[in-house]
């Protein structure tokens, strides 16, 4: 996909910039994978606000993706379309299976309408198939990477994301994360060949205010504008800091302090943290 620009004809397409969907299919939806999204506006289910600036939006439908890739192993499939999906950055593909089932999975960059599909141990390393880390050559790119075997993909589903297969460590396969950060996974782990679909999701100027209410996202106003009630550097004459080192809204320290727990069980599998330094 590329970037689309527009004539400046109002001062906020003077410096919009979208995504392309030209290239994209016009098939519709598949209704048996699709249900309705609640927005909850950052609520949680006491009502509490939990999560700030949220709310309002587009309505949305969403897409139960395929995350797992385990049910239907050794079974071809034949991607039909390659869709945008408004719950995530990347695109999905629309694949179906040579039993009659019908799946979404995430849509690596360089798939193709008309593709063949498979996972399980013994499909191929090939874009698109998923299967288990011991199986995959090293120095190829993955994405949707488990954390642990049958929970289903958690590492690298964001547009354009990518982990590389470093090789392997006794029982252990290391694998380079987004951040630069070498892990340890078990080999029965299942991965997804290839980079992650819309590299260029990086690249979007949203141009105005009201894109990013349909997104629903609220305006984001700094902690010193707001009341002594709200905030600990609210309140105050004029425009001042507060009086205080800057701190977030519970009055924790917003100057870099590391927030990772020294003893956590993961730390035994991180070979390499993404600062470079060796464990």
């Amino acid at each position: 996909m590329a970037i689309k620009k527009y004539n400046p004809t109002t001062p906020s397409l003077r410096h919009t910039k979208t995504v392309d969907y030209s290239g994209l299919s016009k098939a519709a939806p598949l209704k048996s994978r699709t249900k309705g999204k609640r927005s909850t506006g950052g609520r949680n289910n006491r009502g509490r606000i939990t999560t700030f600036y949220r709310g309002g939006g587009h309505k949305r439908r969403y897409r139960e993706i395929d995350f797992k890739r385990r049910k239907h192993d050794g079974v071809p499939a034949t991607v039909k379309a390659i869709e945008y999906d408004p719950n995530r950055t990347c695109f999905v593909a629309q694949v179906w299976y040579a039993n009659g089932a019908k799946e979404y999975i995430l849509a690596p960059h360089g798939l193709e309408v008309g593709a063949t599909v498979t996972s399980g141990e013994n499909a191929e390393p090939r874009l698109g198939n998923c299967l288990p880390l011991e199986k995959i050559p090293q120095g190829l790119p993955v994405h949707n990477v488990e954390l642990y075997p049958g929970r289903g993909g958690q590492v690298a589903r964001g547009a354009g994301a990518q982990c590389v297969v470093a090789g392997r460590d006794g029982k252990w396969v290391n694998v380079q994360m987004p951040s630069g950060e070498i892990r340890r996974f078990l080999p029965e782990c299942r991965a997804t060949l290839g980079q992650l679909s819309n590299l260029d999701h990086m690249n979007i100027t949203y141009g105005k205010a009201g894109r990013m209410r349909w997104l629903g996202r609220r305006p984001h106003n700094r902690g010193t504008s707001k009341n002594p009630v709200d905030h600990p550097l609210g309140g105050g004459n004029d425009r001042g800091g507060g009086g205080r080192q800057p701190v977030d809204r519970h009055g924790k320290s917003m100057k870099g302090t590391r927030t990772r727990k020294r003893r956590n069980p993961n730390n035994a599998l991180i070979v390499r943290t993404r600062r470079g330094k060796s464990k």
